[in-house]
């Protein structure tokens, strides 16, 4: 796997540095906001910032979480990828959500576990801290437990989602015909080295 080069990464436009709470997580991919609304008003105490890339789900997204007046919510339209790598310094999140993300069928390199800019997302978790990937794809779901076991050295826990849960809108909607959604918990462990553990943008 080639190395991952943020110093090569231009900052997002409209780019403005977050205030970072000591208590934050981050949900990359978040559609139309429902499990970012929903966590953040499960959990006051804590803060979520919440990217979304397209145009059409990020502006409904704004919407609800304007009519919520969630002050522990930041909705972000961006690219994931520059955002984190210019908006968050090393060791700064207690977890990341990735729900559903786009299994990239025609192009397996493109799935989170698979890039190398995965190894750049681990350097921005506390030690302690999960990433939580769901997906209601298996052949997905075994790949990224390989990836995590193999890869990146990191232990896991793997099982299905409750057929009850309502976190996104996909998930609702595989669910409800009767598929099987499952779920990967990926910590990072104390000491836990990648070759990013000290870097910082600009901006960060």
């Amino acid at each position: 796997m080639r190395q991952f080069k943020p110093e090569k990464l231009f900052k997002p436009r409209d780019f403005i540095k977050p205030e970072l709470t000591d208590n934050c997580y981050l949900e990359i991919g978040a559609g139309r906001g429902l499990h970012a609304v929903q966590f953040t008003q499960a959990n006051p105490d804590k803060q979520l910032i919440a990217i979304e890339r397209t145009r059409v789900k990020f502006e409904d997204f704004a919407k609800r979480a304007k009519t919520d007046a969630l002050n522990n919510l930041a909705p972000i339209h961006a690219d994931a990828i520059p955002w984190v790598v210019h908006g968050l310094p090393p060791a700064s999140l207690n977890g990341v959500f990735l729900l559903y993300p786009n299994p990239e069928p025609k192009n397996a390199a493109q799935r989170w576990l698979n890039m190398p800019f995965f190894e750049f997302l681990l350097s921005r978790l506390k030690p302690g801290a999960k990433i939580i990937l769901a997906t209601n794809i298996q052949d997905y779901f075994e790949e990224a437990k390989q990836q995590a076991e193999q890869l990146w050295k990191l232990p896991f826990e793997a099982f299905e989602v409750d057929q009850n849960s309502k976190r996104t809108h996909f998930e609702i909607k595989y669910l409800a015909r009767g598929e099987t959604c499952y779920q990967l918990e990926v910590t990072k462990p104390e000491n836990y080295l990648t070759r990013f553990n000290d870097w910082l943008s600009e901006e960060t």
